[in-house]
């Protein structure tokens, strides 16, 4: 590694910044064809809203939304790359110092066990109180250690679902249930239009976990057959940005298959990804060649 504690630290604590304040590109051309497509009125105008917003919080590095997120990493590692638990330590203290600089909402619950569930801990001052989730680890063709920090908020997670499907060897009734659900919480999210983050494993853990990467790898201009299926038939729902109605409930979906067993059942996980997510910025640590 030749990158210093302090370099690392600062490089992941811009890249939190810049997922909590920042569209990508390829989504905000997403928008822009949505504004163009879209017929009602109502609808046009809180895309609009939304994409400006967007541009005026990358602008000033403020965050796209007052719930400012959790963070979740995947660190991808290459073949020659070793992470240490030194770097553990640095990527902790880089989120830390995003969620202050953001700054991310003061939300993380104190206290023991009991109390985090029910609450009665009280909240931390310091940003840095929310703690990241666990750390997905993976393997990528690059020579590289890249991490991505994705900022889940708590609307989609109260409307997202992971659950069996008995799937009676068919691929398309897994694709209607993931619609059913999938229709069914984007209506009663309130925060559209949607990004589906969809993962299908083999356990729970899995499935979400793939939902995860979905989300990582997706794009809003590569869509797959199921993926642009799943898109288009949710949006004939009309549920619209805000649940005003329109043509535009879903700006696209991003999905992730995982190895399979032989088995009657396939665990889908299912997250209607609000507005403003995926918020997600890539940053590179280091490189194999200079470990």
């Amino acid at each position: 590694m030749t990158k210093s504690y302090d370099e690392i630290v600062g490089l992941v604590r811009d890249a939190l910044t810049e997922a909590g304040s920042t569209f990508r590109e390829d989504k905000k051309e997403a928008y822009r064809k949505a504004i163009a497509s879209e017929h009602s009125e109502r609808a046009k105008w809180v895309l609009e809203q939304i994409l400006a917003n967007a541009e005026v919080a990358e602008k000033n590095r403020t965050p796209l939304c007052d719930d400012t997120g959790i963070p979740h990493l995947v660190l991808e590692v290459g073949e020659d790359c070793a992470v240490t638990g030194r770097m553990l330590d640095m990527i902790r203290k880089g989120v830390a110092e995003g969620l202050r600089k953001l700054p991310g909402r003061p939300m993380g619950i104190m206290g023991v066990d009991r109390e985090r569930i029910d609450q009665s801990g009280g909240l931390d001052p310091d940003p840095a109180g929310v703690e990241a989730a666990p750390i997905l680890i993976r393997r990528c063709p690059d020579n590289v250690i890249r991490l991505h920090i994705l900022m889940f908020g708590g609307g989609p997670a109260i409307r997202a679902k992971t659950y069996r499907v008995f799937h009676k060897h068919d691929a398309q009734v897994v694709v209607d249930d993931i619609v059913n659900w999938a229709t069914e919480g984007v209506a009663q999210l309130g925060c559209s239009p949607c990004t589906l983050a969809i993962g299908i494993g083999r356990s729970h853990f899995e499935a979400a976990s793939m939902m995860l990467q979905a989300q990582v790898d997706g794009r809003y201009d590569v869509q797959s057959e199921m993926e642009r299926e799943i898109t288009d038939r949710v949006n004939k729902a009309g549920i619209g940005p805000l649940g005003l109605h329109g043509e535009t409930s879903v700006i696209a979906t991003f999905m992730k298959v995982g190895p399979q067993r032989a088995s009657g059942v396939r665990i889908v996980c299912v997250r209607p990804a609000c507005c403003f997510e995926p918020r997600i910025a890539t940053v590179e640590l280091d490189r194999g060649d200079q470990v």
